[in-house]
């Protein structure tokens, strides 16, 4: 009965490192773009204010120069949703191995001075909307699929 005590003993502090080791790993480069929301410029927006969304990206190859996509997701206005989601190009850089990079995607909400891309808001209503990014890199590999917060669009 002492050996089994011993050998959980031992096994116990095996398996909590190798669990380490594993949730490590998954911050390593791969081929397939990995996208994260670092954050958002606002939950709340009113006419004229424009909302931020700020990522990283990582990639093993450092081919991103293809597609994110954008898709919204109105809770309350069904002319805004879509299934087709916003294509937008990658903006041009010198790729490299191991890229670790921040992109920032700029809207600008109900606006007549904000240079393209506008959102447009719910016509006499409030609405809460959120949204889905995700990536494409050059030779075709899609990465996860990224949700942001609710953000209210004050009409």
């Amino acid at each position: 009965m002492k050996l089994l005590e011993m050998k959980a003993k031992v096994l116990i502090p095996v398996v909590i490192i190798t669990i380490a080791v594993a949730a490590c790993s998954k911050d390593k480069f791969t081929a397939k773009p990995q996208l994260e929301l670092k954050s958002v410029s606002t939950t709340t927006l009113v006419k004229e204010q424009i909302l931020q969304f700020v990522f990283r990206v990582t990639d093993k190859d450092g081919d991103l120069q293809d597609t994110i996509f954008v898709q919204r997701i109105s809770k309350v206005c069904p002319e805004l949703r879509t299934d087709d989601p916003e294509r937008w190009p990658m903006p041009k850089f010198t790729p490299r191995n191991n890229l670790d990079a921040e992109i920032t995607i700029t809207y600008g909400y109900k606006s007549s001075t904000f240079p393209p891309p506008v959102i447009d808001g719910c016509v006499q209503k409030n609405d809460t909307s959120y949204f889905r990014f995700w990536i494409k890199d050059t030779k075709q590999n899609v990465s996860d699929t990224v949700s942001s917060q609710e953000i209210a669009f004050i009409n």
